[in-house]
């Protein structure tokens, strides 16, 4: 059965101040006009879908969330074309993804129909807020909170599922420049068998003392080892890794421990098509280190809905410092971000179907 959503209007006192200057959107600072709300009680089901004016929750302070961290989230974006098309980039990837973290965190599955519709409707009432310069989107951020009041440790009974929008720029300030990372050798951010493999906050949050460390010895980003030997590379706090050995592409498997990235995928499905051969395989920090040195990884980049692809420049292990290659932008890694970005922006044909125009 169809699940209609109700338009809420805005009144004219609700409408916020647009940005005037692209070039100082920043990342997930603004936020629309309008956002998509439904709710979800045991026994009833999802109901009372709706797009109404963004405005702060008010919520009572026993909800679960607050207590126990039962809460997911996705990210994914939509695109301005030179012509005006407004296009999302695999939004029924982020639909399942989300689905898959709901059902580990014991939340209900949001109708890929009212994911996906929702989305759509709510993009296309604030295509206005679409930015269209280079390097910039829709940021779009799917939320499910649980809501029902109640001290205990237990499944929530009610839950919140809401989407905002933000415009952005350039996630790195940077932008498409050579990134430093740290290489974390005491704070773990999971192990398989628990939660890293969902998109929920608390994962997140057990990432942000290492974070913080790391960039008060100035780097920009951690790369995270497995939470039992300490020693298997998995991902960075924003996008998951792939290290070039010229014609290989190498990045770690996915064994519960990390999320399954949509960037990723693209990633791989781009490099094969490109003749690069792909393998998924435990990588040994200290074989990659000693690699790096030997020169046989020529580049390592990371990927992720919010900076598509980012170029590493180095990485420090136990007080070393390796700079991979030469310490710029690899051929593949521009190569990569050029193409994927292209069919983001309607600039190369999507011959994978990855495009979904919306208006």
């Amino acid at each position: 059965m169809e699940m209609e959503i109700k338009v809420v209007p805005l009144p004219e006192e609700k409408k916020k101040a647009k940005y005037t200057d692209e070039s100082k959107l920043g990342f997930g600072r603004i936020f629309t006009d309008r956002m998509l709300l439904a709710d979800w009680k045991a026994g009833q089901g999802w109901g009372d879908a709706r797009i109404e004016p963004y405005a702060p929750f008010v919520l009572d302070p026993a909800c679960l969330v607050f207590h126990y961290a039962q809460e997911i989230f996705e990210g994914l974006k939509a695109y301005k074309w030179k012509d005006g098309t407004i296009a999302l980039f695999r939004p029924e990837m982020n639909a399942r993804r989300f689905n898959h973290s709901a059902v580990r965190m014991c939340m209900p599955e949001v109708p890929e129909e009212l994911f996906l519709k929702g989305i759509e409707e709510l993009v296309r009432l604030e295509m206005d807020w679409v930015p269209g310069s280079e390097g910039t989107s829709m940021y779009i951020r799917p939320t499910m909170i649980a809501v029902e009041p109640v001290l205990g440790v237990k499944p929530s009974d009610c839950f919140c599922f809401y989407v905002i929008l933000s415009p952005v720029g350039a996630y790195y300030p940077a932008g498409f420049n050579p990134i430093n990372i740290l290489v974390e050798d005491q704070y773990v951010r999971a192990v398989a068998g628990g939660t890293g493999e969902a998109k929920t906050g608390a994962n997140y949050a057990a990432s942000l003392k290492a974070a913080l460390e790391a960039k008060k010895k100035g780097f920009d980003q951690v790369l995270w080892l497995d939470g039992v030997h300490k020693r298997f590379v998995e991902e960075v706090g924003a996008m998951n890794m792939l290290f070039a050995y010229g014609d290989r592409v190498v990045t770690a498997p996915l064994t519960g421990s990390i999320l399954n990235g949509i960037t990723r995928d693209s990633v791989i499905k781009l490099a094969d098509s490109l003749g690069f051969k792909v393998e998924e395989r435990q990588i040994d920090v200290n074989e990659l280190l000693l690699d790096i040195n030997a020169g046989k990884v020529t580049e390592a980049f990371g990927s992720g809905t919010a900076a598509v692809i980012t170029p590493v420049g180095s990485l420090s292990y136990k007080g070393e410092t390796i700079p991979v290659g030469n310490g710029g932008v690899g051929r593949l890694t521009r190569k990569l971000y050029d193409t994927l970005t292209g069919i983001q922006y309607g600039k190369i044909a999507d011959t994978f179907g990855w495009m979904r125009k919306i208006a």
